[in-house]
């Protein structure tokens, strides 16, 4: 995610260059056409089809929009689970006894939410399991299919076990089971978000139109701007361009790229958080990188 106050250039040229090129070719064709061969601009409604084309890429930008919003929305609910959870572990099982399930607990919530950022970013979860449980816990979570959903499991398993070894009573483990729903209901928005796209003609419609208005554009002010229509018409085609990649960057917030929600870095504050609950040693924060993005 930019968490700049503003875009750079960079960005910006990198997201539109390619189209805005072509623009603008076509842009100085038709320019010349216009003086060098003897024809009449046709008459073109360029008011009503910009109109028309601002209201599809209204509604689709503010669909992608909400996406995106509901995503980042979901990862707050599961930071905040996270919390809740390695609290209750540290606040009801007993010292010293249970210390090392205490431990287990946090350390499998970590391992959870790393798994399920890379399972929403189709990225190999191995490494990060690994890196948090292990070789017994970590082979036995990425035989299931849905790794992240196989440690929440076991997690679960073990909230029984304290539960019948008589670390905690029934209330407590009634409580953090009501977590480990928080936390599976979340996962499964965002499993939803990432396997159910925008509806095609949300996508396909407004992309065709606004190409097609940028083709028509400068028929109907080559008239008026005469030599600086290239200018003019690119300018114009140019906030139609922005506004349509705005909604292709959007619409799938955990595709892992500058504009999605920064799982990573929320990552890292529930590992700091979780592990500061216990009291072991924790990592410092991610920051954005030297171009304003924090992945």
């Amino acid at each position: 995610m930019i968490v700049t106050a503003a875009p750079s250039v960079r960005h910006v040229i990198r997201e539109v260059w390619k189209p805005l090129t072509l623009l603008f070719v076509w842009d100085v064709i038709v320019t010349i056409v216009y003086y060098v061969l003897p024809f009449k601009a046709p008459e073109l409604p360029l008011t009503l089809f910009g109109s028309a084309v601002a209201l599809f890429l209204g509604f689709r930008t503010n669909s992608a929009y909400q996406r995106w919003w509901e995503g980042r929305g979901l990862w707050g609910l599961m930071i905040n689970a996270s919390r809740s959870l390695a609290r209750a572990a540290r606040n009801f099982l007993p010292d010293p006894e249970a210390v090392e399930m205490k431990r287990t607990i946090v350390l499998r919530q970590i391992a959870y939410v790393n798994a399920l950022r890379c399972q929403l970013r189709r990225q190999s979860v191995d490494a990060e399991v690994k890196r948090f449980l292990s070789k017994g816990d970590a082979d036995f979570a990425l035989a299931r299919t849905n790794v992240a959903n196989g440690i929440l499991d076991g997690t679960g398993r073990r909230i029984d076990i304290a539960r019948r070894s008589g670390w905690i009573d029934t209330i407590q483990q009634s409580r953090m089971e009501s977590v480990l729903i928080d936390i599976a209901n979340a996962q499964g928005g965002m499993e939803r978000l990432k396997n159910t796209p925008l509806p095609n003609h949300f996508r396909f419609f407004p992309t065709i139109f606004v190409h097609l208005f940028c083709i028509l554009l400068p028929f109907g002010l080559v008239e008026t701007l005469g030599f600086a229509t290239p200018l003019g018409s690119t300018m114009a085609g140019l906030m139609f361009l922005a506004v349509l990649a705005i909604g292709d960057d959007l619409v799938d917030p955990f595709a892992d790229s500058v504009h999605d929600v920064p799982l990573s870095a929320m990552c890292r504050t529930i590992e700091i958080d979780l592990l500061q609950a216990i009291g072991d040693p924790a990592p410092t924060a991610m920051v954005p990188d030297k171009y304003g993005v924090l992945w």
